[in-house]
Parts: structure tokens; sequence; C-alpha cells
């Protein structure tokens, strides 16, 4: 928020009543900047759908997080975002870190409600889909998000005052499909290191703080 008002923590944690949903606002839309902040694809590909998931959030710890170079294209555009507001790049770095788990859990556990305001109308719809699918087909996802080793600013794009950030994202998870006769078909119950390309939204002079996830795809 801006230094001003509401403390960031109070408006992080003010409305926990709807979990998911008002934590990423808070932890993503903080005003600082790239505070607020795949599927068709879901961390590490979201391609199989999923009905009863079993999904194990974890507290991420502190990961490296890499920002480009100031005199590169997306270093230059960066540096734009933050004279339309108070935009912090390392802020908005760890907000996606906990959107990424957030995300992956409820996608995992198929809950509509949680992913709506998370994510823009196309990128709803298709996580809808997978998880219409893999109803009709009775199967399951577990996934397990055990690391994010690295939050990476990738590519930025400021049109008008539209933000687009993408982040690269490093996680070791265990994802696994099974279906309706508890038989594996995708996937390994072993911790594998998974990387993501994630694309985050948000109009910088907009009083909604929320970065929606618009894009995601393996990396």
């Amino acid at each position: 928020m801006d230094s001003g008002s509401i403390p960031v923590d109070l408006i992080l944690f003010a409305m926990i009543a709807a979990f998911l949903v008002l934590r990423l606002r808070s932890i993503l839309g903080r005003r600082t900047g790239f505070e607020r902040p795949a599927a068709p694809v879901a961390p590490g590909g979201i391609g199989a759908p999923v009905i009863e998931a079993r999904a194990e959030p974890v507290a991420v710890p502190r990961t490296a997080h890499i920002l480009p170079d100031p005199t590169s294209e997306p270093g230059s555009t960066l540096l734009a975002m933050r004279k339309l507001g108070e935009f912090d790049p390392d802020r908005f770095l760890t907000g996606a870190g906990q959107a990424f788990g957030m995300i992956v859990n409820a996608f995992a556990l198929g809950d509509r409600a949680a992913l709506q305001p998370l994510l823009n109308t196309e990128m709803f719809a298709a996580f809808c889909d997978a998880i219409n699918g893999r109803m009709e087909r009775g199967e399951t996802q577990i996934s397990q998000l055990r690391d994010i080793s690295e939050l990476r600013i990738v590519g930025a794009v400021l049109t008008g005052s539209v933000a687009a950030i993408t982040v690269r994202i490093v996680s070791d998870q265990i994802s696994m499909i099974i279906d309706a006769n508890k038989e594996p078909i995708h996937g390994t119950d072993a911790v594998t290191e998974l990387a993501d390309l994630w694309t985050f939204e948000r109009d910088l002079t907009s009083p909604d703080p929320t970065w929606r996830l618009t894009g995601a795809r393996s990396a």
C-alpha cells in the first residue's frame, strides 16, 4: 500500500476470510509496485486435469530474486513502471512466489472460487476446462510445492498504464495424477525440479492492487 495508507501487513492479513483470494490480493497487490502480482499450464504444465486433488501448500523460504540489468529493455521498463507509482520489483517477486504456491494449490484442489479473482478471463476459463476434464475422468492430482529456488524477471511490458511482468519460477514439486483406480497416469511421487514462465498483469493506476495471472507455460 502507499506509505501514507494502511500498513502492508494489515492489508495482507486483514480479510483472511477468503484465504487464497484475499491473501493473494494483499501479497501481490501492494501498491509498492511489483508486489501485486499457467493453466493452460499449471506449474510444470497444466495439461492434465484432476478432480479431487490433494495439495500441500508450504511456506516458501527466501528464494533467489534476480532482476534484469537496468540498461536492458526489461530493466528500463521496470524503471518506467516505478514512475507510475510506488513500485518495488523485489517485493513483487516475493508476492509472485507466494501467488505461485496459492494458485498451484487452488488448481490442484479444483477451487474455482479461489482461482477466479487471481486470473484473467482467458486463464480462468483454461483452468476450469482442465478441472472439469479431470472431474469427468475421475482423476486426482497430487501436488506438493516443496521449494522455490529462483524467481527471475525475464520480461516487462508497459502499455499505457498497464504493466505485464513475466517471471521465471524454478521450483521443486511433487506432481502426480492418479486415475479412478488409484493408478498413476502422469508425473511422479519423486520431488522434481520444474521451471515455469508466468505472466502477471495490472493497471498501475487502478485502485485495485491485484496482479492477475494472464499466461503460463513451461520454461
